[in-house]
């Protein structure tokens, strides 16, 4: 089984992310859990804007990323919180996953059925729970399954503060939340994989 961590911080390589280091508690875990893990920091790759899985222009990595979305089971997108909202690299990739809800499989299934997704948040100001909200709202529009408690977050809100690099503060409760994360992906994941849905009744 396969997963593919999408990490949408602002921070380009290899500048230390908060957001990539809770997101690798939930990399421990699912490989703990026999599941092959890729992670991409989305601000590296050179992906346009636009609602297409086609490239835009020479050079679009956008394809490459669609290719990797379809050849995993598991999806987790992770992003900061700025300004109570995800960031703008989070909704760049979620535009770009637009195009998939009318694309199927050879059983005219949308192509993120019987794939799992969760969402990964930090950031030092209030908002997790409207980031959460936001990014799994429109996974599920795109047909991926969202399991019960496939989030986690950090912040010591309300208002500014640390940076999750920072502080020990609250770390615990996280990473405990990360794993229970992990743990729900992979365990609905192989249930999909066992019993997968059907292409929608017409």
């Amino acid at each position: 089984m396969k997963a593919l961590v999408i990490n949408c911080t602002l921070k380009r390589s290899p500048a230390p992310s908060n957001t990539d280091a809770l997101a690798q508690v939930v990399v421990d875990r699912l490989e703990k859990d026999g599941v092959r893990v890729e992670v991409l920091r989305a601000v590296d790759l050179d992906i346009e804007p636009g609602v297409t899985s086609e490239p835009v222009r020479e050079g679009d990595a956008w394809p490459a990323v669609h290719a990797k979305l379809l050849d995993a089971e598991i999806l987790v997108v992770a992003s900061p919180t700025w300004l109570g909202r995800p960031s703008s690299v989070a909704q760049r990739v979620l535009e770009r996953m637009d195009a998939m809800l009318s694309e199927t499989d050879d059983q005219d299934r949308p192509v993120a059925y019987n794939r799992v997704a969760g969402v990964v948040v930090t950031g030092n100001e209030d908002g997790a729970h409207h980031v959460i909200s936001e990014i799994s709202g429109a996974l599920a529009d795109i047909g991926y399954t969202i399991p019960g408690q496939a989030w986690t977050y950090w912040h010591l809100g309300p208002g500014p503060g640390p940076d999750y690099l920072d502080e020990e503060r609250g770390r615990e409760w996280s990473h405990r939340t990360g794993r229970a994360m992990a743990a729900n992906l992979a365990g609905v994941a192989r249930a999909l994989a066992a019993r997968p849905l059907g292409a929608p009744p017409g």
